[in-house]
Parts: C-alpha cells; sequence; structure tokens
C-alpha cells in the first residue's frame, strides 16, 4: 500500500507554504474588504472551513481510489460551503479550486487529474451563475454581465489548464529523476558486482601462476639442493652441477615472483614509454628461454594511457604463454601505429595449439576484453605444430572499427 502524502515526505513542500497563504489570503479578504469593513456574512463559518482545508492538505491519501474519491468529495463540499458563505468573498479569484487541481495532480493518475480540473471548471462556472443571478437584468446590464462571465471563464479555465500542465511536468520531471537515481543505484551495484567478479578471476589467475610455475619451480630447486647435499662430500663435481641448477632454478622463481607483481600493478607501466616497458618484457623471455625477441616498434602517434596499458598486458599474456608452453626458438613483436590506430602482431614458431580447445582460457579470454573494451579486434591464427600468430587491431578514442570496415 502507497504510504500517504504527509507534511515530513512531501514531493514539493512549497506547494504546502503556497497553499497557506492563498488561503491566508482569502480569510483576510473574508473578514475585511478593501476599507477594512466586514464583508462577510458568517465569518466564523468562512474561516472554519477555510482552516479545515489547509489542514486536509497535510495529508494526502495515495492508496485505494474509494478514498482518493472521499477526500475529493469532501474537498468540495467545503468548496461549496465557502461560496456560499462567503458572501462578497466569492469575488475573489477562486483559491481554493486551484489548490484543488493541484492536490489532486499529487494524488490521482492523468485521468483523474483531467477530470478534477473539468469539473472543477464547471464548478466555477455554476457559482459565477449563482453569482450574478440577482443583479439587474436590463439589457444593458446583462450585455456586460455575459461579457464580464466569458472573460471570467476563459481567464480561469486557461488558469486550470495552465495549472495542470505546469504539474504534470514537475511530476514527470520527478518521477523521471526517481527513476534515473534507481538505474544509477542499480548501476552502481552492478559495477561493483563486476568489478568484484573480475578481482576475483584476477585473483584465481595469479594463484594458478603461482602454483603452475613458482610451485613447481620450487619444488624442483628443492630436490637439486636435497641431492647436491649428498653428494657434497662423495662427488663434489656432480654436486656442483646440481647446485648450478638451482641457481637457475633460483633465477626463474624470481622471475615468476616479478611476473605476477607485475600483474597486479593497476599502472604496469610506472612512468615508463610504451616501447621501454615492451624491451623489457623482451629481456624477460631472453632469461627465461634464452631467446631473444625480435621487436619492431615504430609509434608516430600518441599512444593514450588506456591503450598502452592493453597493449603492455596483451604482450605481456602472451610472452608468458610463449615462454611456458610454446618451446619456440623465435619470437617476433611488431607494434606500428597507423592514421586509424595501432596494429599489434606478436609471431612465434612454437609447438602451437588447437585453438578450437583453447578459446576458453582466461588468458586468452584477457586478451580478448581489453581489446574489445577499447572497440578493437583480436585474432589468433595457430594450429598444432604451426607456431601462433596474434593480431590486435585497436582503435584510437573516437573512432569505430566497424565504420572504418
Amino acid at each position: 500500500m502507497s504510504r500517504s502524502i504527509e507534511f515530513k515526505n512531501h514531493p514539493f513542500r512549497f506547494l504546502l507554504y503556497l497553499e497557506w497563504t492563498l488561503l491566508a489570503t482569502t480569510i483576510l479578504f473574508s473578514l475585511f474588504g478593501h476599507q477594512f469593513q466586514r464583508i462577510t456574512r458568517f465569518p466564523e463559518v468562512t474561516i472554519t472551513t477555510l482552516i479545515i482545508y489547509g489542514l486536509m492538505g497535510l495529508r494526502l491519501p495515495t492508496g485505494n481510489l474509494s478514498d482518493k474519491i472521499f477526500y475529493t468529495f469532501i474537498q468540495v463540499i467545503l468548496i461549496v460551503i465557502t461560496g456560499i458563505f462567503g458572501g462578497k468573498t466569492a469575488r475573489l479569484f477562486p483559491f481554493l479550486n486551484l489548490i484543488l487541481v493541484t492536490r489532486s495532480c499529487l494524488i490521482f493518475k492523468l485521468p483523474g487529474r483531467i477530470f478534477v480540473t473539468l469539473f472543477s471548471f464547471i464548478l466555477f462556472l455554476v457559482t459565477l451563475r449563482l453569482r450574478f443571478y440577482r443583479f439587474p437584468t436590463s439589457p444593458v446590464w446583462q450585455d456586460k454581465f455575459r461579457i464580464l462571465n466569458l472573460n471570467l471563464s476563459l481567464t480561469f479555465g486557461l488558469t486550470l489548464l495552465f495549472v495542470l500542465l505546469l504539474m504534470n511536468a514537475i511530476l514527470l520531471e520527478r518521477e523521471s529523476r526517481e527513476k534515473l537515481a534507481v538505474a544509477h543505484q542499480k548501476l552502481k551495484e552492478y559495477a561493483l558486482k563486476v568489478e568484484n567478479q573480475a578481482t576475483l578471476e584476477e585473483r584465481n589467475r595469479i594463484a594458478r601462476e603461482i602454483h603452475d610455475s613458482l610451485g613447481h619451480s620450487l619444488t624442483a630447486l628443492n630436490l637439486q639442493l636435497e641431492t647436491a647435499l649428498k653428494l657434497w662430500q662423495s662427488n663434489p663435481n656432480r654436486a656442483y652441477t646440481f647446485l648450478a641448477k638451482a641457481k637457475e632454478l633460483g633465477s626463474m622463481s624470481l622471475q615468476d615472483v616479478r611476473q605476477s607483481v607485475s600483474a597486479m600493478r593497476s599502472n604496469p607501466l610506472q612512468e615508463q614509454s610504451l616501447e621501454s616497458a615492451i624491451l623489457g618484457l623482451a629481456e624477460n623471455v631472453q632469461r627465461a628461454t634464452g631467446v631473444s625477441p625480435i621487436c619492431q616498434i615504430n609509434l608516430l602517434h600518441t599512444i593514450p594511457s588506456e591503450i598502452s596499458v592493453a597493449v603492455y598486458r596483451i604482450v605481456q599474456e602472451s610472452l608468458t604463454n610463449i615462454c611456458r608452453y610454446a618451446q619456440a626458438t623465435e619470437v617476433k613483436l611488431e607494434i606500428f601505429t597507423i592514421e586509424t590506430g595501432l596494429i599489434l602482431i606478436i609471431q612465434d614458431n612454437g609447438v602451437g595449439f588447437d585453438l578450437n580447445q583453447n578459446t576458453t582460457g582466461f588468458g586468452l579470454q584477457s586478451m580478448r576484453d581489453r581489446t574489445i573494451s577499447l572497440g578493437g579486434e583480436l585474432k589468433i591464427e595457430t594450429s598444432p605444430r604451426q607456431g601462433c600468430t596474434i593480431v590486435a587491431n585497436i582503435p584510437f578514442p573516437g573512432l569505430n572499427m566497424t565504420d572504418d570496415q
């Protein structure tokens, strides 16, 4: 059930202040005229009715339709009583009818608002008719009163229409802001869920990296050291061989740790240029595999930071996969810019893989997601024993890949 509109939760509290101002003005004119003469036949009834009418604005029903209709009916009765006992107060502009329309806009839907507005206008016409019923009926006066009634009717009708349109516009704008606020809140919640999911996936990826690479290297390192200790006295030469192998495994483990730490950085470039960062990755590949990648980097345009980070991550993931799985003896890396964007090509002569069976891995999916998020396209060409070629085409901001194609 909808909550009633009260003073503490009124959507437009300034309307209450406006109502009270209009009612106070009506009360003053019901007591005094322009020369401070009493002009109301029953001021007590009029003032009591106006006070009740004003207090009704402190609680507007928004639940059952029957409650709304009964509430509106009571307001109409109060308006009629004020018109009957208000004496010359009826000559004032009918503020009560305007308040009736504004309140109906808060409690009814559009059809109900239109009906109340029309009824208020009809009530005004009836009151206007009765107001001049006892005046002289000479032809001259009849023409004057007819013109006066027509002017008052048109003026009040246009005023009611203006109030109805204004209230509808205000309510629609408020409803739009509320929907926008709800949508914004849902979007924030969704973004938080996506961020948490991405963080969880990144942690899982790093955990897998540590388990698969560092765990394996440390286990092998421990075995080498144990064997060296056993052979240290009986066969020092063989022990030295195992120690040398242990040192090599230790260097590989240190490199794995550095890669994991680099993967967790929010800005992996760390104030470096993209070219310097890529060359650093190439040096890591050389230390880990003994293969020196052939790098051709030709950046003729300024690269936005978000593209630089994405390219660095794609290259990092590709070279990591080459070190672990490709068994390559040759790696080529090419990065260059064109008028519309940046092209990245990574090629190796390793063992390759079946693309249909390796498209769901986190590494490949991460590269695709990074490229697509920038409006680009990632292509992978590989097959068993045929090496692998990765091509990323990333447009500069403001360009659309589909338009260029």
